[in-house]
């Protein structure tokens, strides 16, 4: 095959991937931000649970895979590309991902992979002051926020995150995780020695149905109903934040500075 030799760019958004249609949102939010920092770049977008694009296939669309999308990329001659996760920490599933991207990096001129959502303390304290002015604080109410933790070391982001939070006078806000730690016995034992007995649930997830059915889903074992077995009154926003737009921000800078090459990536 005869390969173009004109310099192509372009721009790989990788998400996890939702089957959920509500929840899909959330990820196209944050796909159009990032089209359009992306410019005149190609741009692609591709899910890396297998389990979701089989569920997707089978209803008649067609999402890339990392690879499937990186060599349609080859294909159309592009030599420079930069993987931009929406992953929210430097997890499992990032480590992945540049595995992954690794593999494919002789096919082209350069091919970077971009930083997720929080990588150091000015994306904990981006991200606190954002969801601080979304979710002000309320007499007497806990704000609770579910992310999906890890076994992975990345999970320190969450604790930090709730630092984060109370550095800036925000003591009303608390950070769990179903998977990692906190865990929510942890958050349970702060809020019994909290301000009140009403709890606001949010996500931060930036799209998920069942990690969100497991916050506030009407199962025993959710978040909610645990939360309301304790004698709390607790109320559930299932919003991601993949729509909240101090969030798209985020990701549209970091987009922006990885594309400079003033990122952490690799």
């Amino acid at each position: 095959m005869k390969r173009d030799t004109c310099m192509k760019q372009a721009v790989v958004c990788v998400s996890f991937g939702t089957s959920v249609p509500t929840y899909r949102e959330n990820i196209t939010a944050v796909e159009n931000v990032l089209r359009r920092a992306a410019q005149d770049r190609v741009f692609i977008s591709a899910f890396t649970s297998p389990t979701i694009r089989r569920i997707l296939r089978e209803r008649g669309e067609t999402v890339y895979s990392v690879a499937e999308a990186l060599e349609e990329l080859w294909r159309q001659g592009v030599t420079e590309v930069l993987v931009q996760p929406t992953h929210i920490l430097c997890g499992h599933e990032y480590d992945k991902l540049k595995r992954e991207a690794e593999t494919w990096r002789d096919r082209f001129e350069s091919l970077r992979v971009g930083r997720p959502l929080l990588t150091d303390t000015d994306d904990l304290r981006t991200l606190a002051a954002g969801l601080s002015a979304a979710y002000p604080a309320r007499s007497g109410e806990t704000l609770v926020l579910f992310g999906h933790g890890t076994d992975h070391a990345a999970n320190l982001i969450y604790p930090a995150l709730q630092t984060a939070f109370h550095l800036a006078g925000r003591r009303d806000v608390l950070v769990g995780t179903a998977e990692g730690w906190p865990a929510f016995e942890d958050v349970l034992a702060q809020l019994k020695a909290g301000i009140g007995k009403t709890v606001h649930l949010v996500p931060l997830l930036v799209a998920g149905g069942h990690a969100l059915s497991g916050m506030a889903g009407g199962d025993p074992d959710s978040w909610k109903s645990r939360l309301v077995a304790e004698g709390f009154v607790v109320r559930a926003t299932l919003r991601g934040l993949g729509v909240m737009p101090a969030v798209q921000e985020m990701y549209r800078v970091h987009l922006e500075e990885d594309l400079r090459g003033d990122c952490h990536g690799t």
